[in-house]
């Protein structure tokens, strides 16, 4: 077994969210280890914006835009359900593995998205050239209603055209009976935290944890929420939280970690 393999052997940690982006986190905490649970406290439902979205799916599909940009991959669920159609003309930027897997699998073009080893929101903005060219470019961005605008806002600041809309809303969901009787007793060691709204459920759905359940936030707008809800690490283990952070970002952006 590798020295990789040997960081987290032995923890069983449960990982708050499915899908493509749950099985990616997984499998980088399996790689060190790792024993995962899988088990979402979060689920995305329809906008508030239905009638905006359809009205800029429709526009999409005539070819209004030039561009249109994800961060999450949810987006990809969001397109599929609504049977959007891309125009051939309109180019589409992501950030974010599970994003870019998510709308490979679904057959969706993806013209840009960072290098992989600096694939954030914040790399797009600077490796996205044609933003810079001093043409005013319509841009169609999707995100989430709980995530933060970083690429709306860069786009909008350069002087493009943007359309944003919420494509759709982050809730809670209740974690099992079994999940919660693991938690309890201590059989799950260390909760995944990997956004604000997932911080709240944490608090509001686990409030007796125990002593030395980890409790690993991952990103600062997430640490930033546990400590307001005094969510914090087991004290001493330091090395464990670096090692489970650290495999959690080998897989997915902080931008995938918004909604």
């Amino acid at each position: 077994m590798s020295d990789q393999a040997k960081l987290l052997g032995g923890l069983r940690v449960l990982v708050p969210r499915g899908g493509i982006w749950g099985d990616l986190v997984s499998q980088a905490l399996r790689d060190r280890g790792a024993q995962t649970v899988i088990a979402p406290l979060v689920d995305f439902s329809h906008t508030s914006e239905e009638d905006k979205l359809v009205e800029a799916l429709k526009a999409l599909e005539a070819g209004e835009f030039d561009w249109m940009t994800a961060t999450s991959a949810t987006v990809a669920d969001v397109l599929k359900h609504h049977n959007a159609v891309f125009h051939e003309r309109t180019k589409v930027a992501i950030v974010g593995e599970a994003t870019a897997v998510a709308f490979r699998e679904a057959g969706y073009p993806v013209t840009l998205t960072p290098d992989e080893d600096n694939n954030t929101t914040f790399q797009l903005l600077k490796e996205w050239s044609e933003i810079d060219s001093g043409e005013v470019l319509r841009v169609l961005t999707l995100r989430s209603d709980v995530a933060t605008p970083v690429l709306t806002t860069g786009l909008i600041e350069r002087g493009h055209d943007v359309t944003q809309v919420l494509a759709f809303r982050t809730i809670g969901v209740p974690a099992s009976v079994h999940i919660r009787e693991d938690i309890d007793s201590g059989r799950i060691n260390a909760i995944l935290v990997a956004s604000a709204k997932i911080a709240e459920e944490v608090r509001k759905q686990f409030p007796q944890l125990p002593a030395d359940t980890l409790v690993v936030s991952v990103g600062e707008n997430t640490l930033a929420a546990a400590e307001e809800l005094e969510l914090s690490g087991a004290g001493g283990r330091q090395g464990e939280i670096d090692a489970i952070i650290e495999a959690v970002e080998s897989a997915i952006d902080h931008s995938d970690m918004l909604d």
